[in-house]
């Protein structure tokens, strides 16, 4: 039986994170759910030590941001799949995991990833955006393109193989991360037709056009340190993509 282990990152997200843990908890298929929280301080460890019982590795205490806290779950981790799951999104159905499974199973593959929506966090059944991951290709990297990466599942062997999470990026160590797996290691993956994450609007990536920037920059970075080759011009080119999926629905 193929083992998934789950992970979620928290800190104060205390609207948000029971939605979260109960979407991980309520699948069907068995799973180690690991929680890393950043010292909370506003009642969110109130609920997650609600499930306490129900959550196989519990941390909380300061670290170095949510790229750190995301390899101290990768570290804890000991299923032969990981997901990393965030504290604000949510599975869409009880499900997704044993599809997720199956997928491995049939495809024989180091990797998976589906589709997810953006809903309005006021009106968690208001799609606002559909992010597919359908006409995904390797070239799509070079436009800052990629695979949602709260739906994207990964043999632990790949970790231990060719690392974690690097945690000198601010906000795009999620495309470094797939950049490296996918196009400089050449991991194999398959994709699954199907919405499985439902993700609040609002991201860090999109707060303000600091942000933006600063995403872009590393987005171009990354590809640089994998062997991707693209530019500034290219990578915002994939506004005019993220505004056609504001028109499309699943």
């Amino acid at each position: 039986m193929l083992k998934i282990s789950i992970i979620t990152v928290v800190r104060n997200e205390v609207h948000t994170i029971r939605d979260c843990i109960e979407s991980v908890l309520g699948q069907t298929y068995p799973v180690e759910y690991i929680i890393i929280d950043g010292g909370s301080t506003d009642g969110t460890l109130d609920i997650i030590k609600e499930y306490e019982a129900n959550i196989a590795r519990f941390i909380s205490g300061p670290d170095e941001g949510i790229y750190d806290a995301m390899n101290k779950g990768i570290g804890l981790a000991t299923g032969d799949v990981v997901g990393i799951l965030n504290a604000d999104d949510f599975y869409i159905d009880c499900h997704v995991l044993s599809k997720i499974v199956d997928e491995f199973r049939t495809k024989s593959v180091d990797s998976v990833f589906a589709d997810l929506v953006y809903v309005n966090p006021e009106n968690l059944n208001k799609i606002v955006r559909f992010y597919s991951a359908a006409d995904f290709n390797l070239n799509k990297f070079s436009y800052g393109c990629m695979p949602p990466h709260p739906t994207f599942f990964v043999k632990r062997k790949i970790y231990e193989k060719y690392g974690g999470v690097k945690t000198d990026y601010k906000i795009a160590a999620d495309f470094e991360l797939l950049t490296r797996f996918m196009v400089k290691q050449r991991i194999s993956y398959s994709y699954l037709p199907e919405v499985i994450v439902k993700m609040r609007t609002g991201g860090v990536s999109t707060r303000n056009f600091k942000s933006n920037w600063i995403l872009n920059k590393e987005i171009v970075r990354a590809c640089a340190a994998n062997g991707i080759k693209t530019n500034f011009l290219k990578v915002y080119s994939k506004y005019f993509t993220k505004f056609l999926q504001l028109l499309k629905r699943p």
